[in-house]
């Protein structure tokens, strides 16, 4: 349950929590990016190798457009099958960049490139926040989203992207 285990909602029915048919979204923090564009452009890579759908909400268009601008060349080798939330084909696509949480027909991966919270996250299996390395601001702001979410008793993860073995190094 929400108040001793953070892995399924819970719901108060006569004073008795019973278990919900679903889970908690898990986050996962990666901190010390070099360039979270980049970053971000690896993560959703390696989400559509094993086949899960991605989410990247991006609320600043100017960051949308450049990361969409990013994915056509990343991975250097290869394709990453991505667009715009507003495209036709979104629909087909399991890679979208969106302003909108509730733009997107799945909710298996919402990468956040947000310095809040996405709107509706919850619905999601997974979140993923990344921390730059050397953005004070984004520091601040991240330390602020991890409290937010661990005062909500999301399961969470973090891993240091300077340390060997975090199993996305900045490269």
């Amino acid at each position: 349950c929400l108040h001793k285990r953070v892995d399924t909602f819970c719901t108060v029915v006569d004073s008795h929590y019973i278990a919900a048919d679903f889970k908690m979204t898990r986050v996962d923090f990666y901190f010390n990016a070099e360039s979270k564009l980049q970053l971000a452009c690896k993560i959703a890579a390696k989400a559509f190798r094993q086949q899960i759908r991605v989410l990247v909400f991006a609320p600043d268009e100017i960051v949308a457009r450049t990361l969409n601008r990013l994915m056509w060349t990343t991975p250097p080798v290869g394709f990453l099958p991505h667009c715009l939330a507003s495209d036709p084909i979104a629909t087909r696509t399991p890679v979208l960049i969106s302003a909108d949480t509730a733009a997107t027909p799945h909710n298996d991966l919402l990468l956040n490139l947000d310095r809040n919270p996405p709107p509706s996250f919850g619905r999601f299996l997974r979140l993923i926040e990344i921390v730059s390395r050397d953005d004070a601001t984004d520091i601040q702001a991240a330390r602020t989203r991890f409290r937010y979410y661990k005062d909500r008793g999301y399961s969470l993860a973090h891993h240091d992207l300077m340390k060997a073995g975090s199993g996305m190094r900045n490269e």
